[in-house]
């Protein structure tokens, strides 16, 4: 944040006195008034206390009669375009960050609003066949096959730009030169794209081992070029830095209905049965936050795939933890799938 929440706090008893040149000096035209354990009880900003002063109250007065008792609110890790929207309908400058009603910080319209940039590296794999997606992959990599009017990957990469990233670096295999001819080295998106070519498929982790040296050493965002997502990648890297994770793995909820009644036994004896169960699981949704410590592990030019890179990792009793995300998801493996992205864009916001 751009500034410390932390020096905006008063208790209900201070002196309105104290809350004007808290807030003069800290310059966010808030402050937040809090018990003893950090629950907010109110806010004040300058203008309650002009509306105090005009009923007469004095600057020794306490800001509790004053304050908000019931400001509006956000719940911390809300994404910051939920935020910038939700601030512009209710016309709000500043906003407190809740968890589990305790203060976690403040957010500023003009904070949110800033466009932030990330220097963090970006992964795209886009060197696969696009097997299952024949005869469309004969003649075209499967991440140039247009969704809506623009390709698979440059509607991915428009999601990182638009979210401050401006580091990109794009793994390439089947018709290499039509990617590169499609994407050059950024300058369009004014970010920096540079290549790495796989001689042979590698696999999703192993084109890791194929990135230089010199790249920022920084959390790495791998993302599998075929998925067509609106998820936040801030909130993801948040995620990953704030539980200091090795590797974060994004994950979808994903339910599968047994056709059949399920029979449960002992021996020939039956002890009971349940009608077409509902079975819910996590599944990979093909989108990574890996350390500097997993990518350097990586040898060159060795096969793997991520999964495995992260058992490899989790047997060593790494820190590898799963982000469940619930926005748009869609991984465009078979000709089904393309056909229900064109019909989806029309609706989603990318």
């Amino acid at each position: 944040m751009s500034y410390d929440w932390k020096n905006i706090l008063l208790k209900p008893e201070d002196p309105i006195r104290d809350a004007l040149e808290l807030i003069d000096r800290e310059s966010l035209r808030i402050a937040l008034v809090v018990d003893d354990d950090l629950r907010l009880l109110g806010v004040v900003t300058d203008g309650d206390v002009r509306r105090g002063l005009l009923r007469n109250l004095t600057l020794a007065s306490s800001v509790s009669e004053v304050m908000n008792p019931n400001p509006l609110t956000a719940k911390l890790g809300t994404a910051r375009k939920e935020l910038v929207k939700f601030m512009e309908k209710e016309q709000l400058l500043a906003i407190p960050l809740l968890e589990d009603g305790v203060v976690a910080g403040l957010e500023t319209l003009q904070r949110v609003g800033a466009f932030s940039k990330y220097q963090n590296p970006v992964f795209l794999m886009a060197g696969g066949f696009g097997t299952r997606l024949k005869p469309l992959t004969d003649n075209c990599p499967k991440p140039l096959l247009k969704v809506g009017n623009k390709p698979i990957l440059e509607i991915v990469l428009d999601s990182f730009v638009k979210a401050g990233f401006v580091n990109f670096y794009i793994s390439t295999h089947y018709l290499p030169e039509m990617i590169r001819e499609h994407f050059g080295d950024g300058s369009k998106w004014n970010v920096n794209i540079s290549y790495v070519h796989e001689e042979k498929p590698l696999g999703t982790g192993g084109a890791l081992g194929l990135l230089p040296a010199d790249i920022p050493d920084l959390p790495l965002i791998l993302v599998n070029g075929d998925v067509l997502t609106n998820v936040d990648f801030e909130r993801v890297l948040e995620f990953h830095n704030k539980h200091n994770a090795a590797a974060t793995m994004c994950v979808r909820d994903y339910e599968y209905q047994v056709p059949f009644g399920v029979i449960n036994g002992e021996g020939n004896k039956i002890i009971s049965m349940v009608e077409k169960p509902v079975q819910r699981f996590f599944v990979n949704a093909g989108i990574y936050v890996v350390s500097s410590q997993i990518r350097r592990s990586v040898s060159q030019n060795s096969r793997i795939d991520m999964p495995t890179l992260l058992e490899q990792f989790i047997s060593r009793e790494a820190n590898v933890m799963m982000f469940p995300i619930h926005e748009y998801w869609l991984d465009i493996g078979r000709i089904e799938d393309y056909h229900r992205a064109q019909t989806d864009i029309l609706s989603l916001e990318f």
